[in-house]
């Protein structure tokens, strides 16, 4: 997927657009609703909190992000679990706190109009599974020339 960075802003206004649209979407896997909420908007956006992705990364998470809904919606089996501890932001009692929870990662891959990607949902245990990310199934370790499918650390993937 090559990057035109004349049409990324309107890839990526699309893109926002429709994740705004999404609300929650029931996961016959989990047999919960994932919802699609800021954290995960802003997860497409940013690698970590005041550290953007680059443009080619956004304008790919962007433009496959129609995806996502479909394979949560059809998706009845798992390939990937990761578990580990995380702080995490709680409002409570009118103010912010940073605790440190369970956090669940879950990988969702398919292959769905000639695309094949992976889709990860976060669950913080006590509350619904929230949409994280949407990444191709792929890319390519130029160190090693070979193909690899992600960094291993699915809360930044």
């Amino acid at each position: 997927m090559s990057l035109d960075l004349e049409n990324f802003q309107e890839v990526k206004l699309k893109g926002e657009e429709l994740y705004k649209s999404l609300d929650c979407i029931h996961s016959p896997f989990l047999k919960k609703d994932i919802c699609f909420n800021s954290q995960g908007l802003e997860h497409l956006k940013f690698k970590r909190p005041r550290q953007s992705r680059p443009q080619q990364d956004q304008y790919m998470r962007f433009k496959l992000l129609h995806l996502a809904p479909k394979i949560l919606e059809k998706s009845s089996t798992l390939q990937g679990v990761m578990e580990t501890k995380g702080f995490e932001k709680i409002r409570r009692h009118s103010r912010t706190d940073t605790i440190a929870m369970e956090i669940k990662y879950y990988e969702f891959i398919a292959v769905i109009e000639e695309v094949r990607v992976k889709v990860i949902v976060k669950e913080i245990y006590g509350s619904l599974p929230i949409f994280w990310s949407i990444i191709p199934f792929w890319g390519v370790d130029k160190e090693k020339k070979r193909k690899k499918l992600h960094s291993g650390y699915p809360a930044e993937d």
